[in-house]
Parts: structure tokens; sequence; C-alpha cells
């Protein structure tokens, strides 16, 4: 069924107030307002900082009254001390507000600058481990709206954010209830531009959010209901925003797909982000791009606690093959479709490295929600599989 995207409209309230629609960046300095701010701060990358969409930004929210600041010092996998440099920038600049823009690093970052700006303590001490949130100063917290240019991280619609930690070469879980943005502005015209392979790779980050939420055991039918639909929108949209990105009506699908995929791994994620998590921290590869590599390498070694999730994901997505084998052979004609590597190995992921990044797999936040039970030696297992691409 193709749809008209300027219909494509909403104003929603879960998990938190989203402004859908294209055209809707044009109500930033309003939304900002409502929030209280007087004097923002963009925090995006690098690339996205040199873009009009950004000056665009900057010069409306100006004429609105709304000076507006910019930090984009923020690598792709956000380090510890790009926050620290943004909260500098922040306190510098007496601002009241965050607008965090971009795909997964510049949300991370922003988010992570909103929460540390009023802070005592180091960082690491509200990992996303038991109560630690409960130590920060959530009167403290500044204001946040985010401003997605990707489909895939879904950091828009999540409370937490994932840093490098530098010296171990660890990615950690920041955590804190009001690190969820107020209000989040997705305007599918800010995803147009995204290059094809992006596109790809971040749509599969999408699909693995969902796809490991809807395997996570427990019992938390919401989220499973938005996970398989969200896996139903990766399917019959993100080929045609991959292969025409100027087709509103996809990119509008693939952002919902997006937010879905966060919204729904609050219910747990599990070993497909355990193993990319130290991959990415140690080789500096992309996130979404890690997650397909490993994807199928994971399905295998979960199958048969994942059986019957796939009969009802195979028959909600009508795959031509039924049960756990016509998911993975749809997972494999994407990653083929989008030439995605197909081992561990040509991400330059090596062997001699295995114990350690096997040990920071099994105690990444993410693995205790694997549907298989997965330490140091099973991580290992499914890392050399990877590499050989043994399926």
């Amino acid at each position: 069924m193709t749809t008209d995207p300027k219909t494509l409209v909403g104003n929603w309230n879960y998990p938190t107030t989203v402004k859908f629609g294209v055209g809707r960046i044009d109500s930033l300095a309003s939304t900002c307002k409502s929030l209280g701010m007087a004097r923002p701060l963009i925090v995006t990358d690098p690339g996205l900082a040199e873009l009009p969409m950004i000056g665009n930004a900057i010069d409306a929210n100006l004429a609105a009254g709304l000076p507006t600041g910019l930090f984009s010092n923020v690598k792709p996998n956000p380090l510890s001390s790009n926050v620290e440099d943004g909260v500098q920038v922040y306190r510098d600049g007496g601002h009241d507000g965050v607008i965090a823009w971009g795909g997964g690093s510049g949300l991370d970052a922003g988010k992570a600058v909103a929460l540390m700006t009023g802070q005592s303590r180091p960082i690491w001490d509200f990992e996303d481990i038991g109560d630690n949130w409960k130590r920060a100063d959530a009167d403290a917290i500044a204001p946040i709206v985010a401003v997605p240019t990707t489909s895939g991280t879904g950091s828009e619609t999540g409370r937490a954010s994932v840093i490098t930690h530098e010296e171990t070469h660890t990615k950690k879980i920041i955590f804190h209830p009001k690190m969820m943005p107020s209000i989040v502005i997705c305007d599918p015209a800010l995803v147009a531009g995204l290059p094809p392979a992006l596109t790809a790779f971040t749509g599969m980050d999408a699909l693995a959010h969902c796809f490991e939420a809807f395997c996570a055991p427990g019992y938390h039918p919401i989220a499973d209901g938005i996970a398989i639909e969200g896996m139903r929108l990766v399917k019959e949209r993100l080929p045609e925003a991959f292969h025409n990105g100027s087709n509103l009506e996809a990119r509008a699908h693939m952002m919902s797909a997006a937010a879905m995929g966060s919204t729904a791994f609050q219910k747990g994620l599990g070993a497909i982000h355990s193993l990319s998590h130290p991959v990415g921290a140690v080789y500096d590869t992309h996130h979404g791009l890690t997650n397909a590599v490993f994807m199928p390498y994971v399905m295998v070694f979960n199958r048969d606690a994942i059986a019957d999730r796939m009969d009802l994901l195979a028959r909600y997505l009508a795959l031509p093959k039924s049960g756990f084998d016509g998911v993975l052979e749809w997972v494999m004609e994407l990653r083929e479709t989008f030439t995605v590597p197909h081992t561990a190995a040509d991400l330059g992921v090596a062997n001699e490295r295995l114990d350690e990044l096997s040990k920071m797999a099994a105690e990444d936040p993410t693995a205790a929600s694997n549907p298989v039970p997965a330490g140091p030696p099973e991580m290992r297992a499914i890392y050399e599989t990877a590499i050989a691409g043994r399926l």
C-alpha cells in the first residue's frame, strides 16, 4: 500500500512526546521554549555540523529569540572526553538545555552532556548497573530535545547513552530515566540525504534492536508487539529507503522502526549487542554494521531457545519459508542486498584478542538478557564462528 508521506504526521506521547512528520523541524524553537530553554546547545557530530540543516536551525532559533550554541567534537563512538568537553562548552556558554542532534553519536553524546552538566560524580558512577542512576542529582539534569538524522539507533526514545571508556577501551551504558528526551522531533526530510550504505547499516541496527527485544526472555507483550511490528516495517521499507533515499514514505516508516526498536528493548537485548560493543570499542567499527555481521551467528547460537518465536515471526512477516530457517534466510538476503561483510574478520577482528573481547562481551549489560546464557567461553565460540564465517 502506498501512502502520501504528507499524511504520515502525528503527535505521540509514548514513550515520550514525539513530533513526527515532514517539516516538523520548523517547530524546533517553539519546542525548546516549551521546555523553558532560553539558550540551548546543539550537540552533534562534526559531519552534520557542516551541513546546512544545522546552520539553518541555529539561524531560525536566533530569529525566534533563542540564541543557540554548537558543540560537535564527538567521535562516531563517543568518548568520555567528548562528553567532558561538551559539558565545559555548556557551562561556559551559560546554556540551559540540550538539542541532541544526529545519529547515535550525536544523540548519545548530547544526552550524556545533559546528564553530566549538573553532576559532581564521574560519568562511570552512572553506569547501568543496579540502581546506580539514583546517585545522580536528577534536578540538575538539563532538558533535552532530540532530533534524529538516521533511522537505526533509536536513542531519541531511549533513557541511556553508550559511551566509550578511553582507558579500558570498553563501551559503557550510562543510564538515568531523565535522559529520555522530553520531546523528539522526527522529520523524515532530515534523513533523506543519508547515503545508501549508512541507510542500510543503521536500518540493520533498528532490526537488531527489534529482533533481540522480541527474543529476550521475560513477559512484556507491549515490547513484543512493538518489536515485531518494527521488524515488519524494516522488511517492507528498508530496501526501498536503501535504493531510493528520496522516498519520504520509506524514510518515515524507517524512522518509526528505529524509535520502536529502542522502545522495545527496555525488555532486553542480547549477544548481538554483547559481541558488537567490544568490537566497536576496540576496532572503532560502525555499530549497526557490526550488529549486522554478528546477527546470524547469534541466531544460530540461540536457535533452540527462540524457535517458537521464529515460527511466529516468519508468519507475521509472511516469509516464503516458515520457522527459524525462513527468518535466517531473510536476514542473510538482507545482508547480501546491503553488502554486509559475512565475517568478523572482515571487520578486522583478530583471534589474538578473543580472550579480551570475550570477557568484555560476557560482562556487557546486554548479555544478561540473551535467550541462552553466555559467559566468556560461549562468547568466544561465537566470535570464532563469526571470524571463520561458519553458520
